[in-house]
């Protein structure tokens, strides 16, 4: 078996073994605004959620030689943003859209996408997209060269037909992750199992509650 000590990587070279290593991961499409009005959309699969009580996203945003990401320095300046979920239809412009445009240009412009108001927060979500959620900044929190940016979600959009008593039906929904590269894949196979069992009658309702994975 291989061995490879980090001490002996390039930041480059982390970057690329740890994004081939952890897989599939989810992308989120993050739509921010200027404070000059300049929408910015961008794909980021250094992404989860961290807190379902409230409901929390977190994504982490790599800085570029010169500075911030648009992404991270319009969150940073407006502290407001929208994460959206892609299906297999949308890959194509999800992907495109991962490419370095002037701060000034609008990545949706330039790739024919069309942007509609939210509700809540000043950035615009993309009209086709299957879930978008309207974010507010909760906090930023430095890794390394990363910045980790939580944002409590305000509100949910999800396309009708997606699922029922809030619980989303992937089958439907078909979202895509990320491999290592320039690579997708979509969700194949899903494997269903069945329901771990309650918690005791000793635990708190809170615990009763709470999801066994974490």
């Amino acid at each position: 078996m291989q061995e490879i000590r980090s001490a002996d990587l390039t930041g480059e070279a982390a970057y690329k073994l740890l994004c081939g290593i952890v897989v599939p991961r989810p992308v989120a499409w993050v739509s921010t605004r200027s404070v000059t009005g300049v929408s910015n959309l961008a794909p980021f699969s250094c992404f989860t959620f961290v807190s379902h009580t409230p409901p929390m996203l977190g994504i982490s945003i790599g800085r570029r030689p010169n500075g911030l990401k648009d992404t991270a320095r319009n969150i940073h300046e407006t502290r407001e943003f929208v994460v959206h979920i892609s299906d297999e239809t949308l890959l194509d412009l999800l992907h495109r859209s991962g490419a370095e445009f002037p701060p000034e240009v609008s990545e949706a412009d330039m790739l024919g996408l069309e942007l509609v108001p939210s509700k809540l927060v000043e950035p615009l979500r993309v009209a086709k997209a299957p879930i978008a959620m309207e974010c507010r900044l909760h906090r930023v929190i430095d890794f390394g060269n990363n910045q980790f940016f939580v944002g409590e979600v305000d509100l949910f959009h999800i396309r009708k037909g997606l699922g029922i008593d809030n619980k989303i039906d992937a089958g439907r929904l078909r979202p895509v992750a990320r491999l290592g590269g320039p690579n997708y894949s979509t969700l194949g196979q899903i494997i269903g199992m069945p329901p771990q069992p309650e918690q005791s009658s000793s635990e708190n309702t809170a615990q009763k509650s709470a999801v066994s994975w974490g």
